[in-house]
């Protein structure tokens, strides 16, 4: 049994913060090294009680890093003692490359000051609570963004596209993320989505009282569905409130990439890209998110789609679409169709004006970017196989029973104990989709129990999507299926805020609009956050939040030399300042796009739409994303 000292003096400051808890005590691993543990609202100290000099075996870890702490009881019987782990995600050093990226750390300790294990549990759970309510209460600063928070604790429901980029977001969610929640103590019910369209028709259905943030595990596709189904829905102005967040998965992962930059951490990539956003989603911090309302065509087949990443028309929606059938070597798609695309450069001819910023008055909500860096003195006067099984699993505190889930699907279903840190915020709701699910009766706190029931159906009809069927969140982009033939006549097209600042396409943009003289373009880009792919940073200037649309376009007569070194520059955005006398760069706030040519392809953000005219308006803040 252990044999704990004496508390010290708790008014004793470490450094500048009050020590809260104070104490000694071993690990798991080994029950002959003790460690005193000091927690303070900032971080928890261990020190390894050595005759060592002091210093040489204290670590600190920042509780900011800290996503969660759990208390258990000895698995074996005749032990009296109880544990508490913490667990840590710093930035530490890579092991294969430069930079650093977040890395799991965690620190695990027995309780034994007691023979009754009732004591030593007791115990356990008060550092376990002490460390999970220090650790919410840590939170970034960053001038000009407004933070609430999930309510904890949360439910969430995420959306899981199987298909997107190399086909390994389950496995990825299996070995990542599953075990982040848990560590966190989010219950989380999974749905496996099955075709294109299935997560904006559940999101458009859903009650969304019952979740309290939505999650989507994919490309940006996936969440393009999801922004677009609240947005279909009459409730619309409370839906689209539930907040989002996002764990990539896909090829792209621009939004991802875009949270990355915003909260000044390092690019990673990859898995560590997943972790970090893993990390992002157990703070459950919750900022707002610019969506841009999109016009498609004009009179009464106008369509309406809502945007968060980007409107694309020439070089980029080409390589965008035509890269599809690359997707089996991941984001490096994007790098074949670049090559092959420039290979064969076009030039399209289109009329495009725009409203600059500075016409509107401001800069959209809290923000106030820095002046407009100039590039150029502006000339402007104005075949997946099906898998026989889709999967709905569930975790959860309780034993209650889940509303239903649309769908026929396999559920699994796993119990945690989970402890979770409460909190004053109110609760933000999201959704689930209607089907039957139910838990088995509650076991033990310390049993994890997992049914599965099987029904066997197609889980993904991507390569069968044809003409009048959605395009949107699956592993293709079918060039004969279009994002905005996918508005069925139930839902209004017209649903969301008011574009006051846009006019009809069949008449003339406003008088105090910039209408671009030339008419001639390799491409035309506009972005809404920072990056395009996780290793494109489109629009460095660009911030969460800023109400702004980052437009790009390149003139006719650039080398394919020279936009080969725009795309390379992108990467690290040094774009922005090669002083490329075809490139040119404004903030605006709306914008209108009419191609002349005959063939071309246009995309919002990354899905194909229909050919023809588009005009765009940015509306600061409408939705709420998870970030940090």
């Amino acid at each position: 049994m252990d044999h704990k000292r004496d508390e010290p003096n708790l008014s004793y400051r470490n450094g500048i913060s009050q020590v809260l808890l104070y104490g000694e005590f071993t690990t798991k691993a080994s029950r002959k090294v003790r460690y005193a543990l000091s927690l303070t609202d900032r971080d928890l100290t261990v020190q390894k009680i050595t005759s060592a000099p002091a210093g040489r075996s204290k670590v600190v870890f920042n509780l900011r890093d800290c996503v969660g702490s759990r208390a258990v009881k000895a698995d074996d019987n005749t032990d009296a003692g109880a544990y508490f782990t913490a667990y840590f995600y710093p930035f530490k050093k890579r092991w294969m490359s430069s930079g650093v990226a977040r890395q799991r750390t965690e620190q695990c300790f027995r309780v034994a000051s007691s023979l009754d294990p009732h004591v030593n549990l007791e115990e356990a759970q008060r550092w376990a609570r002490a460390i999970s309510e220090g650790s919410a209460l840590q939170r970034p600063q960053r001038n000009g963004v407004l933070y609430s928070e999930v309510c904890r604790p949360c439910k969430v429901l995420l959306l899981l596209n199987p298909h997107s980029g190399k086909g390994q977001a389950l496995s990825l969610f299996n070995g990542h993320v599953q075990r982040m929640l848990h560590e966190a103590g989010i219950p989380h019910t999974l749905v496996v989505t099955e075709r294109q369209n299935h997560a904006r028709e559940l999101v458009r259905e859903a009650e969304l009282s019952k979740w309290d943030a939505l999650v989507i595990m994919s490309g940006d596709g996936l969440l393009f569905e999801v922004v677009n189904g609240l947005m279909e829905r009459e409730d619309w102005e409370e839906a689209i409130q539930t907040p989002l967040a996002i764990l990539p998965g896909g090829s792209g992962n621009a939004l991802a990439a875009s949270i990355q930059y915003y909260a000044g951490w390092q690019p990673v990539s990859s898995e560590e890209l997943l972790v970090s956003c893993g990390f992002v989603l157990c703070k459950g911090l919750v900022s707002r998110l610019d969506l841009t309302s999109v016009l498609l065509g004009s009179g009464p087949q106008q369509q309406r789609l809502f945007s968060f990443l980007s409107l694309a028309w020439g070089f980029v929606a080409d390589v965008d679409i035509e890269s599809e059938k690359y997707r089996h070597v991941g984001a490096a798609r994007f790098t074949v169709g670049t090559l092959v695309r420039l290979a064969s450069l076009r030039v399209y001819q289109g009329k495009l004006a725009y409203l600059p910023a500075a016409e509107t008055g401001g800069h959209g909500r809290g923000h106030h970017p820095p002046p407009r860096r100039s590039m150029v003195a502006s000339s402007s006067s104005s075949g997946f196989p099906s898998s026989p099984t889709t999967a709905i699993t569930t975790t959860t505190t309780t034993s209650e029973s889940l509303a239903e889930l649309s769908g026929s699907v396999s559920t699994s279903t796993q119990l945690s104990d989970a402890s979770s840190s409460s909190s004053n915020s109110s609760s933000l709701a999201a959704p689930p989709c209607p089907a039957s699910t139910s838990l088995s009766p509650s076991p033990s706190p310390d049993q994890n129990v997992t049914n599965t029931f099987h029904n066997y159906c197609n889980s993904n009809n991507a390569f069968k999507s044809t003409k009048g069927r959605s395009g949107g969140e699956v592993g293709t982009h079918p060039t004969t299926t279009t994002m905005s033939s996918s508005l069925s006549s139930s839902a209004s097209p017209h649903g969301g805020p008011t574009d006051s600042l846009l006019v009809p396409l069949d008449q003339p943009v406003p008088a105090h609009w910039t209408v671009v003289p030339e008419e001639d373009f390799v491409l035309v880009l506009a972005m809404y956050q920072s990056h395009l792919a996780e290793d494109l940073l489109a629009a460095p200037e660009s911030a969460m939040e800023d109400g702004l649309i980052h437009l790009f376009y390149v003139k006719a007569g650039i080398s394919r030399a020279t936009l080969l070194r725009l795309f390379l520059a992108m990467e690290k955005g040094a774009h922005v300042a090669t002083d490329c006398p075809h490139l040119v760069y404004e903030r605006v706030r709306a914008l209108r796009l009419e191609p002349h040519s005959a063939k071309g392809t246009i995309t919002v953000d990354g899905e194909l739409v229909e050919y023809g005219p588009v005009q765009a308006q940015v509306h600061g803040g409408l939705a709420r994303l998870v970030a940090s």
